[in-house]
């Protein structure tokens, strides 16, 4: 492949290929030294003029990018969602509907945020950390803002906010050994569990009151058995992990 003079990189061609680079490898398009009988100069003094600037400026962009972005409106929408929740008592059938629309947006931008992320390569340092955070956030808002005002038991808040934070540190603790998958039972969970919060938040009566309960008892269902197959998968992945170490300093010291 013929390398592309460092001075092209002002001219359009260049700075999509400097984007892509960036964008691919997380970092700006630029080291010191050059390749032997390579075109490409990439020593800093003969990069053009303001290009570590502009390198620099594409790397700080990227963080903005639109899956970024809607994990940023999942976090803005939590205290907007806890306003309109607790607005007037926390029963006026208005301000209850708003709040369901709040809390509809943050889970269909739930949906869409991680796959834009995978598939267009828009996975970046902040949406690893902030993606989990804004779920949790919108999820545990509604949770025990429904607790506080009578319409949802402790116990059932207590459950899931519990599994939900437990199953995160598991996945942190056993991350050195390999990552634990996102299942469909996991996936079934987290839909389920959005339905059923979003139908006690809204202010619903007669069948369809007694409708999100059934909803809502399935979504504990399930929140406990993915719970505990996480757990088991974490136990299985640890024990493998411990294994391939001790196999492969056998065979070091062998």
């Amino acid at each position: 492949m013929t390398g592309v003079p460092a001075s092209a990189a002002g001219g359009p061609s260049g700075t999509q290929g400097a984007r892509g680079t960036a964008a691919a490898d997380g970092v700006a398009p630029e080291v010191s030294g050059s390749a032997p009988g390579s075109d490409v100069t990439t020593t800093d003094a003969r990069l053009p003029r303001g290009g570590k600037i502009a390198a620099a400026a594409v790397n700080q962009a990227s963080v903005w990018n639109v899956a970024n972005l809607l994990t940023m409106l999942r976090l803005v929408l939590v205290p907007g969602f806890v306003a309109l929740m607790l607005a007037d008592g926390g029963y006026d059938p208005a301000w209850r509907s708003l709040a369901w629309a709040a809390f509809a947006i943050a889970m269909i931008t739930d949906l869409f945020d991680g796959h834009l992320a995978r598939t267009y390569n828009l996975v970046t340092d902040f949406g690893k950390i902030a993606d989990p955070i804004a779920d949790k956030a919108i999820m545990g808002a509604a949770l025990i803002c429904l607790s506080a005002l009578g319409d949802l038991p402790w116990w059932v808040t207590a459950v899931i906010l519990g599994r939900e934070l437990g199953i995160t540190l598991l996945r942190f603790l056993v991350i050195r050994y390999g990552v634990i998958p996102a299942s469909r039972g996991g996936k079934l969970k987290t839909l389920t569990q959005g339905v059923a919060v979003g139908m006690y938040v809204l202010a619903l009566t007669g069948w369809l009151a007694s409708l999100r309960f059934w909803v809502m008892a399935v979504a504990v269902v399930l929140t406990v058995v993915t719970g505990l197959d996480y757990v088991r998968q974490a136990i299985v992945l640890r024990r493998r992990g411990i294994a391939e170490r001790a196999a492969a300093l056998e065979e070091k010291e062998a």
